[in-house]
């Protein structure tokens, strides 16, 4: 059985997958690039058995006819914020955001020399905060769009960039960056991925049991460990992006 997924959740669904086998589910084949790329073979009809994106894309592509049956939410994604580290050793998650309100965030865009961000839901989100708060003018020189597939952490660990803004499990544990915390509660930006059976599946109920276990509590542990929560809002809420 073949997926397709966007980076971000790779690692994760790397376990998943394990563990869906382990139970005596059919074992599923995921080949993860960037999210705007795997919405685009998926709409070409490209051959997979399930699609996992941000639930937004999946219900664009469930809309088109492209996904078959419901759009089924897996985990919840929090963006982080962190900055160059000096440091060989994985960065952990500290508690608590990174700072105490949206002021205080737009101050340290404000000062920051260059800003990193993801091709992802959460770097759309944050470039429409940005214009949200009349900040466009003043920041569009210094924001840097990571390259499809490239995490905005390697920007960090490379110097590329100052100030970062990805998804917590993506910063979770990569070398040469310090996470700061979360985004502030008044701005945060959360993405809810979610799973699909493709319509293109030429086994979509093997597909959809797949699908089920790993949107069941037997699978909590490991989404968790990879620095994700559990969704509590339907799919359709979430940000329209890939």
């Amino acid at each position: 059985m073949k997926a397709i997924s966007s980076m971000a959740t790779r690692h994760v669904l790397a376990d998943l997958a394990a563990a869906a086998a382990e139970a005596g589910l059919p074992e599923v084949e995921i080949e993860s690039v960037g999210g705007v790329d795997a919405a685009a073979r998926v709409a070409d009809g490209d051959a997979f058995d399930l699609v996992f994106l941000a639930s937004g894309a999946l219900t664009k592509l469930a809309s088109s006819g492209h996904v078959s049956g419901t759009v089924v939410p897996l985990m919840l994604s929090q963006t982080a914020v962190a900055l160059p580290s000096d440091s060989s050793e994985p960065a952990t998650r500290p508690e608590g955001p990174a700072f105490a309100d949206a002021s205080e965030l737009r101050e340290a865009l404000r000062s920051a020399n260059r800003i990193g961000y993801s091709t992802g839901p959460s770097g759309t989100a944050l470039v429409k905060m940005i214009d949200g708060w009349g900040l466009t003018l003043e920041l569009d020189e210094r924001l840097v769009q990571a390259r499809p597939g490239i995490p905005v952490a390697k920007s960090l660990a490379d110097g590329d960039v100052d100030l970062g803004f990805q998804q917590l499990s993506e910063l979770v544990g990569q070398p040469g960056v310090r996470i700061l915390g979360v985004m502030p509660s008044d701005c945060a930006i959360d993405t809810v991925f979610a799973g699909a059976v493709a319509a293109a599946s030429d086994s979509p109920e093997k597909a959809a049991e797949v699908l089920t276990f790993l949107a069941s509590d037997a699978v909590r542990g490991i989404k968790e460990q990879h620095s994700f929560g559990i969704p509590d809002a339907p799919a359709s809420t979430t940000p329209s992006d890939a």
